[in-house]
């Protein structure tokens, strides 16, 4: 049920619905026909084999277009009219991994009565290694309109 969050709703230390993934080259692929990059260790898997990360890897945008769908379910046309990312690439994503990406609110804050959320937010694979972690800024207005949770 989709139900718009009211601002009362949202708590520092809440934690944002984690989106789960499973990675193929397939996507990968698709990815790279969707964005233009065709660079080789995405997806000429011969070649990837050769290079020191030994296979493919997926794109860095993928993995955060997962964070971005996290943060859109959390906050609805907020995230998506003006959210802000800052994010390090950790470690490379490859085919079959499971990516999990979650975040929490680490605090709200009034500015000149605007309401700005901050989250810290991590993707990681199934071995619980980081791949990207990072933070986000979103700007709300009176409902975050995504699920409630």
């Amino acid at each position: 049920m989709n139900q718009k969050l009211k601002l009362s709703d949202i708590r520092q230390g809440d934690s944002l619905p984690s989106v789960v993934k499973h990675i193929t080259q397939r996507e990968i692929n698709q990815y790279a026909e969707a964005s233009g990059d065709f660079n080789p260790i995405h997806v000429d898997e011969a070649f990837a084999a050769q290079t020191p990360l030994g296979g493919t890897i997926a794109h860095g945008m993928l993995i955060l277009a997962y964070m971005s769908e996290m943060m859109t379910e959390a906050f609805g046309n907020n995230w998506l009219e003006g959210g802000k990312l800052s994010v390090r690439f950790k470690a490379p994503a490859r085919p079959q991994d499971t990516i999990t990406t979650s975040g929490k609110i680490d605090s709200i804050e009034n500015k000149e009565g605007v309401t700005y959320v901050n989250c810290s937010l991590e993707s990681c694979n199934q071995k619980g290694e980081t791949v990207i972690s990072g933070g986000a800024v979103v700007k709300l207005s009176q409902h975050c309109g995504g699920k409630k949770t």
